[in-house]
């Protein structure tokens, strides 16, 4: 059974299953939810916990299975946890799960958490995987920028907070959410920062702007998606902060490139009949990045992507430490001039009715 994590409280009021599985890669809400079933768990009398964590391929698979086939030696029920921190077990902990998720099958004196990182779509169809699936799946992926300010709200109405109504509480949810993105740990830490700092009420933007630091962590995936997305605000402080935080220029310049390079092999693709369907699967697009290049296609032209393919081919030489003519010498300037090209030609154009059309 799978669960989201907003429906973990609902299902931990209804009484605990015997095994549960979380996998993501959010740190905060994988360990929020841990514990809130360790929580619920002490109430019913687990009261012993130990953990077990796969280290490599010569990991002792037998002392897990005994450690959930037998009776807690000082109390009557307890919890076993288990970390597989690459998400690979191997052959041995593929048989090995398999036989835990057997052992878990009517055992009320034992709860087994199975800890895991995001896992893509080859792992999650592995028989090990399967097998865990018939306990209680839990999948925690990353709160979106877009819904950071929304999560934001959230968090500070449990702690009986409030921003303002209106637009001036979006504008400091939207601020609040630049200071933040990419580290929900952090972004936690400071959501409690102001639960010390300001009694229970309304925040005003000034108190929010004094007291929460800037601590957004970006990632050159996100920098993709975002200059995709035509936001360009956005992607001047994901390059500032991609470059505060000392990542490589060539491994920015190798992201943009490579979507460059993907929009026009799919609209090549499609200019030879292919539908943009299937053009997409061929080219290996998936997800968000799927939906983007949908909006995108059909407002780039021909001409347009080859001139950013010679931006890309002349950045790629600036950041390789050359000059080119009519081109900024410091690579991240460059960079920033190549992202905002594509960026430009992303930006959501607002539908025109056409000529002589009578709006309704």
């Amino acid at each position: 059974m799978q669960l989201s994590p907003n429906q973990l409280t609902a299902h931990l009021g209804k009484g605990l299953k015997s095994l549960y599985t979380l996998h993501g890669d959010e740190p905060l809400l994988i360990q929020e939810a841990l514990d809130a079933i360790r929580t619920t768990a002490r109430t019913q009398g687990f009261t012993e916990r130990t953990s077990h964590t796969v280290s490599g391929a010569n990991f002792d698979w037998s002392e897990v299975l005994a450690a959930c086939g037998s009776l807690s030696l000082f109390a009557d029920k307890q919890i076993v946890e288990l970390r597989v921190p690459s998400g690979k077990p191997g052959k041995d902990g593929s048989v090995a799960l398999q036989q835990l998720v057997e052992q878990s099958r009517g055992n009320d004196s034992t709860l087994t958490l199975v800890i895991l990182p995001r896992l893509d779509k080859m792992t999650k169809s592995a028989a090990w995987f399967t097998a865990l699936e018939s306990g209680i799946t839990l999948e925690v992926s990353p709160v979106e920028r877009a819904a950071l300010p929304q999560w934001i709200a959230q968090r500070l109405a449990a702690q009986g907070q409030r921003v303002a109504a209106g637009e001036e509480g979006q504008r400091t949810l939207q601020f609040f959410a630049d200071r933040v993105e990419g580290n929900l740990l952090a972004a936690h830490q400071e959501i409690q920062k102001l639960a010390l700092l300001h009694p229970a009420g309304e925040l005003s933007f000034e108190q929010i702007e004094n007291a929460v630091l800037n601590v957004a962590r970006y990632d050159v995936f996100k920098l993709s998606e975002a200059v995709l997305a035509g936001q360009a605000p956005r992607v001047q402080r994901m390059l500032d902060g991609l470059q505060a935080e000392g990542e490589a220029e060539v491994l920015v310049h190798y992201t943009l490139a490579e979507d460059i390079r993907a929009l026009k092999r799919v609209k090549d693709a499609m200019g030879q009949g292919k539908p943009l369907p299937m053009a997409l699967r061929e080219q290996r697009v998936w997800g968000n990045k799927e939906r983007l290049f949908e909006r995108v296609l059909p407002r780039l032209s021909d001409a347009a992507l080859a001139q950013l393919l010679q931006s890309a081919h002349q950045v790629d030489g600036i950041v390789k430490g050359l000059k080119v003519p009519e081109w900024p010498t410091d690579g991240w300037q460059a960079l920033g001039r190549l992202a905002m090209q594509l960026c430009s030609l992303c930006v959501a154009v607002p539908h025109k009715p056409l000529a002589g059309a009578k709006s309704k």
